[in-house]
């Protein structure tokens, strides 16, 4: 079932041959868990990063080591390289564990590893010397000089720091033609350098540069005087501006895609290993149709319909933060951390019979609810009015049903167009109005 629906052949055949007259960019998707690896794959990313357990930037990435080969066997067998971080900075202790790290490594065959710490790079070169080295944003490359330091040093590819501007990235680009480059279009931004971050550490004993940044910069402050003599605290009024002081906007590079695409990117990467399969399989399917489109016709690139594809999702609003040089005052939200979308997500199909579509919840679904589903390799949504909630487990009718427990609906194959039909799979997403 999957080999079957993971990528429609022939349109692939007839971007690849526009892709060989213009050089297009991989676009590299999170897999956090085996559903976003799936996901990912599905929806058209060329490339997917995984952590490798235990030891990278995301400790707390719900993935196993088993999981992640299967999210491998199934990326190859779709045609998709896959990269393992291990990007922490070690310790001399973690050293004593490499032993381990080799059997994992020779279990999984990625076909590349992020490294930033330049002893797990020699150790790497070492003992792995086939297994090509890309160099994580946490080593912070801002210049051409950097970036041939690591290419030195075995670096096949390099991560570069999201505080690095267009302009700058075309003269890195000239200056170092050679090598691969890889640039964030699209995630959450850290209020640290890089994520250089002492705020986590420091409070909650939780290390950022460690896979467990507790995310301090999204917290509500207030700002108290208190009176050195008597010891009596006075809260200091607000403005309108609120108390989240340090919250930045997530990182969008749709609307300067072409821009992008035309300095000569090897990868683009999104954010979120930490995210769900919504939110990647969302994000990837409008670069990937995005990508295409340019592709197919550069001089009449529109990056709107795709912004409207990713103005759905739950958000703390966009900004192309340091795309132009230093980031302009729009780029935080002062007010809330919460999301200005008026969507999210309804559900993700499980399974797909001659009768019914299995849906299990995401979000709470009401009788009389419209969802849409959005399907790989086109743009337009396929948009059901749900009449009545089946009980997928009993197919008892109800007024409503909540998410959680697995709780899934049926909604009768009948409903779904003709000529989308054979695009309904599992891992297919759907959303909702809230």
């Amino acid at each position: 079932m999957i080999a079957r629906f993971l990528f429609d052949i022939e349109i692939e055949k007839k971007i690849a041959i526009i892709f060989i007259m213009k050089k297009i960019p991989e676009l590299l998707a999170p897999g956090g868990t085996l559903d976003a690896f799936k996901t990912a794959i599905l929806y058209g990313a060329d490339a997917i990063y995984a952590g490798l357990p235990g030891f990278s930037m995301r400790a707390r990435a719900k993935i196993t080591v088993d999981e992640v080969k299967e999210g491998i066997d199934l990326a190859h067998a779709a045609g998709r390289r896959v990269y393992l971080a291990f990007n922490l900075f070690a310790h001399d202790r973690d050293y004593a564990n490499m032993n381990r790290v080799s059997e994992v490594l020779n279990y999984l065959r990625p076909d590349a590893l992020i490294i930033s710490d330049p002893g797990v790079l020699m150790w790497v070169r070492e003992n792995h010397p086939d297994v090509p080295i890309h160099i994580s944003t946490q080593a912070n490359i801002c210049s051409a000089s950097s970036v041939k330091f690591w290419q030195n040093a075995g670096a096949v590819q390099c991560v570069l720091a999201r505080e690095v501007s267009h302009h700058e990235f075309k003269s890195i680009r000239e200056q170092c033609p050679d090598i691969g480059l890889e640039i964030f279009i699209h995630g959450a931004m850290c209020m640290a350098y890089s994520g250089r971050c002492l705020l986590s550490n420091f409070i909650t004993g939780r290390p950022s540069n460690r896979g467990a940044c507790a995310q301090l910069c999204r917290w509500k402050y207030d700002v108290i005087l208190r009176e050195v003599e008597s010891g009596i605290e006075m809260p200091i009024e607000e403005d309108e501006r609120g108390a989240y002081i340090m919250n930045a906007k997530d990182l969008c590079l749709m609307p300067r895609l072409a821009e992008v695409i035309e300095s000569g990117p090897d990868s683009l990467k999104i954010e979120g290993r930490n995210r769900s399969e919504y939110y990647v399989g969302s994000v990837v399917r409008a670069y990937r149709n995005a990508i295409d489109a340019y592709a197919r016709d550069p001089e009449n690139f529109n990056p709107q319909p795709f912004m409207d594809d990713l103005n759905v999702l739950e958000s703390r609003g966009y900004t192309t933060a340091f795309f132009d040089g230093p980031v302009p005052p729009d780029a935080h939200d002062y007010n809330t951390t919460r999301s200005s979308s008026d969507y999210h997500a309804a559900g993700v199909i499980t399974n797909v019979d001659d009768k019914n579509i299995t849906l299990e919840l995401r979000n709470e679904i009401i009788a009389g609810d419209e969802i849409k589903f959005i399907l790989p390799n086109i743009n337009e949504k396929v948009s059901i009015k749900i009449d009545k909630i089946i009980n997928a487990k009993n197919g008892e009718i109800l007024p409503k049903m909540s998410a959680g427990q697995h709780n899934s609906v049926f909604i009768p194959i009948e409903k779904i167009p003709n000529q989308y039909r054979d695009k309904f799979v599992p891992l297919i997403l759907a959303y909702k109005h809230k």
